[in-house]
């Protein structure tokens, strides 16, 4: 009989402990039960949804450690935050972030994809659906998720294992597969996907869509360098009529002072039902909701990405108070000049970076304070400039978590994908094919809405449009695994990070992560090489 279901099918990359070789369920849900209606695989998506919102917010800063700190974006700040600070002394196989990432994206993603795909397609289910089209939309969001994981194991770590199936039995005999087919793995399942999925007009809120599916083929074929496929799927999503660049004011505040970039990042303003017809792919948090959040509760980007704002004094000792408006940020990732300063200096009104979306001043806002209301002045003590008090981006501010202020945590949804992307992706693809008036077409569309002077042909690089991806997607893109995608990591941690030991510390093979140590030892049926250089 089959044993599983949220049974964690790679049990061999925890590890040999005895309690990992249990063949006990690691969740009361049954596969061979659930799976059995229609309604079943519904609540196994919702599994798989909830999973996917984790990627954010497992181990409370494992995002931000590897996507944003110590890379030309952002910088390890706080001095006690040295977790990926020296490349070389923190990245490592036996660095828990790592292994963090590692886990979840074989048990919590491809082991539920898996079984949804697997149970669907068995032939003694057939009968419980009332048409192909039902049965192949589940298989087409389990596939789509699926084919997300593998694009981000490559752009972390190269070479990985597939795996694209359950098994009764554990596994210790995993090989590694060339990153290529990989890809080439993944632009199958996203493929079927499009063809199944419905569109953003006939699906709801926070839901896959075959825009999602689009949108992810697009830098898929970028990264087996199928640049003509890329520059066709990013057409077809642009010209669906599904999504549009958002130019006038919408949403929950559109009465209120702001600008549209502001509009799109606002709480309730994420999904289409707010009249948002940007975003494309959107992680769904409700608060005061069971299940509403994370297994740490809300959207973690205030605590890492903002300034640990309560630490620091007015000039007679009185400490700034931690207020919803703010949040508690505690300093985890702090931006570059590069991002904070340097990309705005030719435009400096650009809306992107006007104090609606940029947040500059700060003032002190304890009453018992004589400087109360008052602007902070310029501070010069390390700890306070590289981690208490800094410029962020805006896109991260919310209600807070439950109403509580101090939680470093907000209710708000998060943009995965949105069209502004596709559009830049698109770009890249016309870069690389030599087409660089299309590109700076492209690039033009994203910069008209920011209120910026459009660029020519002869600007187009690739830097400058990493440069363009910082200004309009900082905080939304993992960056990390841009610069990875686009061979640009080491030249631009070199180039524009903040920290000396950094940009000294990181060497030419730190462009993919080591696998984790864990994995190695307990894969003793086969060999599972280190990446060159750990």
């Amino acid at each position: 009989m089959k044993r599983v279901l949220f049974i964690f099918i790679v049990l061999t990359f925890f590890g040999c402990k005895d309690d990992h070789l249990k063949e006990d369920p690691l969740s009361n849900l049954s596969a061979d039960k659930i799976l059995t209606t229609p309604a079943g695989f519904q609540m196994y998506l919702t599994g798989l949804y909830d999973a996917a919102r984790e990627e954010m917010s497992m181990g409370d800063n494992t995002y931000f450690a590897l996507n944003f700190a110590a890379t030309d974006i952002g910088a390890d700040a706080g001095v006690e935050y040295i977790g990926l600070r020296n490349y070389e002394t923190n990245i490592t196989p036996t660095n828990n972030n790592l292994r963090i990432l590692w886990t979840w994206a074989y048990t919590s993603m491809i082991l539920r994809a898996n079984t949804i795909i697997v149970y669907a397609q068995n032939v003694e289910k057939q009968n419980i659906w009332s048409s192909e089209k039902e049965k192949n939309q589940v298989i087409a969001e389990a596939k789509f998720f699926r084919a997300y994981t593998y694009n981000l194991l490559v752009n972390s770590f190269g070479d990985v294992p597939i795996v694209d199936t359950i098994y009764n039995t554990p596994r210790n005999d995993y090989g590694k597969v060339r990153k290529q087919d990989v890809l080439a793995f993944s632009k199958t399942d996203l493929e079927f996907a499009i063809q199944w999925l419905p569109s953003a007009r006939e699906s709801t809120d926070g839901r896959i869509t075959k825009g999602a599916a689009q949108h992810l083929l697009v830098e898929v074929n970028l990264g087996l360098e199928k640049n003509q496929e890329a520059v066709d799927v990013a057409s077809e999503l642009i010209s669906s009529g599904d999504y549009q660049i958002m130019t006038a004011r919408f949403g929950s505040r559109a009465n209120q002072p702001g600008d549209v970039f502001s509009d799109l990042f606002l709480d309730g303003n994420h999904n289409r039902s707010s009249g948002n017809l940007e975003s494309i792919y959107v992680w769904q948090f409700e608060n005061f909701t069971q299940g509403g959040g994370s297994s740490l509760n809300g959207n973690v980007q205030i605590r890492n990405w903002a300034p640990f704002l309560s630490k620091i004094r007015d000039p007679n000792g009185v400490a700034m108070l931690v207020v919803d408006s703010l949040g508690r940020g505690v300093g985890r990732v702090r931006g570059t000049n590069y991002f904070l300063y340097d990309i705005w200096t030719d435009h400096t009104d650009d809306m992107r970076n006007s104090p609606y979306n940029m947040r500059r001043q700060f003032y002190y806002n304890n009453p018992a304070s004589k400087y109360f209301n008052k602007l902070v002045e310029p501070k010069t003590v390390y700890d306070d400039t590289m981690r208490n008090i800094y410029p962020y981006s805006r896109k991260i501010e919310g209600t807070p978590w439950e109403n509580n202020a101090t939680s470093g945590r907000t209710a708000k949804d998060v943009t995965v994908y949105r069209l502004a992307e596709t559009y830049l992706l698109r770009a890249e693809a016309y870069l690389k094919l030599g087409k660089m008036e299309l590109a700076a077409t492209d690039i033009n569309v994203i910069r008209s809405r920011a209120n910026i002077p459009s660029i020519g042909a002869q600007d187009i690089t690739i830097d400058f449009i990493l440069d363009e991806r910082a200004r309009e997607l900082t905080v939304e893109e993992p960056r990390r695994r841009t610069l990875v995608r686009m061979g640009k990591l080491v030249e631009r941690v070199r180039q524009y990070n903040l920290l000396e030991e950094t940009k000294n510390s990181i060497q030419d093979y730190h462009i993919y992560f080591p696998i984790p140590q864990s994995v190695i030892d307990a894969n003793y049926g086969n060999e599972i090489p280190q990446n060159t250089g750990y």
